[in-house]
């Protein structure tokens, strides 16, 4: 089954809105450009352009002036076949219908057409009905900087002639002249980007051909950390693929986490406290340090395999207690015989029984699914254990002529640590394989499903005990055989665990 994809729009910010719309919009500089549309005449953009930077001086703000915003929305490959003037249309359009702003927009390939995207720009200021004029009541004087100042005497040179670049706006002229209405502030939030990757994923999603290639918006409040997207001769390529080798690295432990019964909030808890926090406080003090971001990511990760330890001991312990408590019960437990009451008492049909749901139809195959995660993850922590135990011998081994022995045991633990990664690694690509984006939305339909399928057994055991009858369910036997097999595995494993602790 296909993977689920994310759908990828970034945004970013336009100092020079002039030479973008060029460069997005002319065959020049673009070799696969499909097709171009506005919403708006050029001359918008230039009055757009000027009255920001006027603004802008203004202000007195230091830095770079910003004259529009422009959004970058990744296209499935498959839209290729939609009429090209058609699509982009329907993308802009969409856009202004929403915000109600101007935008210009571009539909392009990469040079390897391996990327089908729009480039949208869009401005933060609306067209005012009639243009806002103020009247000077007297003079006006202003500065080589377009500061006003109050005197004209301010404004000239030493031989009293006025300076280059000043001015003066005479008494009843129009001194200042306001096209559009301020920047609308929702578009600096980090809000808006998540709305417009939710309004535009399910606008995509309306005309995917195939249901299986339909997209969603990754959650950034969730417990996984996104990876960034490497885009072609970027000069930060190397430091942002080492960042996405980290955050893939927690989203690793995150499922393992989950599979090992750490409760999401928990995980949600260490992903604020020890990334989210620490990274806001040392960008507001220090600015931002890709460096620092491995570090933090580290030391979330070590929090989180605290708490997977912890699951695993305390399972270990109740296993052991299980067992026994099972055994036991078996062992006390009468057979009761089953009278049809029902039936006999009041000569009435059989209630109908209970029927399956979808979700509890789907369980058993979860179930698969569950065990082949538990299997991987268990297999995981057995490895870890193992390296921790070589890691103990190597550092209790002293002497001089044990140079060969402690090579051999690094090499051991090299290999076990690279197995361990690999292992890792191959953990999501599980469900994936079964068309789920993740572990986390695989574990919450599987959790349903269960819980399901235990009302539905509770219900077949009331119509059982009530008619006399029995269900002929050999999906229950398969799961119980499998089931029992994973107990007695279980109850190896810990025997083996004692006898070891024991030997020692």
């Amino acid at each position: 089954m296909p993977i689920v994809r994310n759908s990828f729009i970034q945004i970013s910010k336009l100092p020079n809105l002039k030479g973008r719309i060029s460069y997005i919009s002319s065959k020049a500089t673009q070799e696969n450009l499909y097709a171009v549309y506005e919403t708006t005449d050029r001359k918008f953009w230039t009055e757009l352009a000027r009255c920001n930077q006027e603004e802008f001086k203004k202000s007195g703000t230091e830095g770079t002036c910003i004259e529009a915003r422009e959004l970058i929305i990744a296209l499935p490959e498959s839209f290729v076949d939609y009429e090209l003037d058609k699509l982009l249309k329907l993308f802009s359009e969409h856009f202004k219908q929403s915000y109600g702003v101007e935008c210009i927009s571009a539909l392009h390939h990469n040079k390897r057409k391996t990327n089908y995207h729009i480039h949208l720009i869009f401005s933060e200021r609306k067209l005012l009905d009639e243009p806002v004029e103020k009247i000077a009541t007297r003079n006006m004087f202003y500065d080589e900087n377009g500061k006003h100042v109050r005197t004209k005497k301010e404004i000239l040179d030493e031989a009293g002639q006025l300076r280059g670049g000043c001015k003066i706006i005479p008494k009843g002229g129009v001194y200042e002249r306001n096209l559009f209405t301020i920047k609308d502030s929702r578009f600096k939030g980090d809000s808006f980007l998540d709305e417009v990757k939710r309004s535009y994923t399910d606008l995509i999603n309306i005309y995917v051909k195939d249901d299986k290639q339909k997209l969603k918006v990754f959650d950034r409040n969730g417990v996984y950390l996104p990876t960034k997207k490497i885009g072609k001769n970027n000069p930060k390529a190397e430091q942002i693929r080492t960042d996405n080798q980290y955050r893939a690295m927690w989203n690793q432990t995150v499922d393992r986490a989950l599979i090992s019964g750490v409760p999401e909030r928990q995980i949600l808890e260490v992903k604020q406290s020890e990334i989210r926090q620490k990274v806001k406080a040392s960008i507001q003090k220090l600015g931002r340090n890709p460096a620092l971001l491995k570090s933090l990511i580290m030391t979330a990760i070590y929090a989180l395999e605290l708490l997977i330890g912890k699951v695993f001991k305390m399972a270990s312990q109740k296993a052991d207690k299980g067992i026994e408590m099972v055994a036991k019960a078996e062992t006390e437990q009468t057979p009761v015989k089953k009278v049809n009451t029902f039936a006999k008492a009041q000569n009435e049909p059989l209630p109908e029984m209970p029927k399956k749901s979808v979700l509890v139809s789907k369980f058993y195959r979860l179930e698969g699914i569950y065990q082949k995660l538990d299997e991987q993850n268990k297999a995981i922590y057995e490895r870890e254990q193992q390296l921790i135990a070589l890691g103990q011998k190597l550092s209790e081994m002293k002497g001089m002529f044990k140079g060969k022995e402690r090579k051999q045991l690094q090499e051991q633990m090299e290999q076990l640590q690279s197995q361990i990664e690999n292992m890792k690694r191959y953990l999501p690509t599980i469900v994936q394989g079964y068309g789920y984006k993740n572990v986390k939305e695989f574990l919450a339909e599987y959790k349903a499903s269960k819980a399901e399928y235990g009302d539905y057994r509770k219900a077949v055991a009331e119509w059982e005990k009530l008619t006399g009858e029995k269900v002929d369910d050999s999906f229950k036997a398969k799961l119980q055989q499998k089931q029992q097999k994973a107990k007695e595995q279980n109850g190896h494993i810990n025997h083996h665990k004692k006898n070891d602790r024991g030997a020692r």
